[in-house]
């Protein structure tokens, strides 16, 4: 083994080349958050750059600094939210009462919807074209979490502490019930009349939704603090 190179890899960058890192992933935070609000309203055919870099507030030049291509930004976002959605599910383990795992694993669902909105509908537009550019990470990626997690929903039947349900498609209804706000925000606002949802309307439909996914799978929500 090499120490010499182990202990290179464990040196911190120098202050100028941390600096000079941070700037990068603050410039590519703020342009992919631009190309979340371009590519929802517009989808991918419809988006340009240039509209993109004028929402960034950055020459276009520079967004191409960062990302070669519009396909390769339109990507970078799916990916950025798929890797949000994913992370989230971390909280699902097999040591933890499946109403704590659950209840949480919802309400972070909830939280990104509200926070995330325009990537959620990105995402969604994507698979209502058939995922022609995130295809292959949702039927690796996607679905090897998806088995692991199910596996873990499957355990707690077993042993009797909730409701049998099927797993994977308790995932599929949780996604449904927590990125429809996001995805169809202007009918939930029609029904609702409201101009978009708010803080309120979400933490109301957080609670809806929590209680009415648990008591589905046979369990109750843990009471609030």
């Amino acid at each position: 083994m090499d120490t010499h190179a182990g202990a290179a890899a464990l040196r911190p960058l120098p202050a100028r080349d941390a600096s000079a890192g941070r700037i990068r992933q603050e410039n590519q935070a703020m342009i992919l958050h631009a190309a979340e609000h371009v590519f929802a309203r517009a989808g991918f055919a419809g988006a340009t750059m240039a509209d993109i870099a004028m929402r960034a507030g950055v020459p276009k030049s520079n967004l191409h600094y960062y990302f070669r291509t519009k396909q390769a930004l339109y990507r970078a976002v799916l990916g950025h939210t798929l890797q949000l959605w994913l992370s989230e599910a971390d909280i699902i383990r097999e040591e933890l009462p499946p109403q704590v795992a659950l209840e949480q694993y919802i309400r972070a669902k909830m939280r990104l919807s509200a926070s995330h909105p325009d990537a959620s509908r990105v995402f969604a537009n994507e698979l209502l074209h058939g995922a022609p550019e995130i295809g292959e990470i949702l039927r690796h990626a996607l679905r090897e979490l998806v088995s692991r997690k199910a596996a873990v929903v499957q355990q707690w039947i077993d042993r009797g502490q909730m409701a049998p349900v099927d797993p994977q498609h308790l995932f599929f209804t949780i996604w449904a019930a927590t990125q429809t706000y996001a995805d169809f925000e202007s009918q939930v606002c029609a029904v609702l009349g409201v101009n978009r949802l708010g803080q309120q309307d979400y933490a109301h439909a957080t609670e809806h939704v929590v209680v009415m996914l648990l008591r589905g799978c046979g369990l109750a929500p843990e009471p609030l603090a």
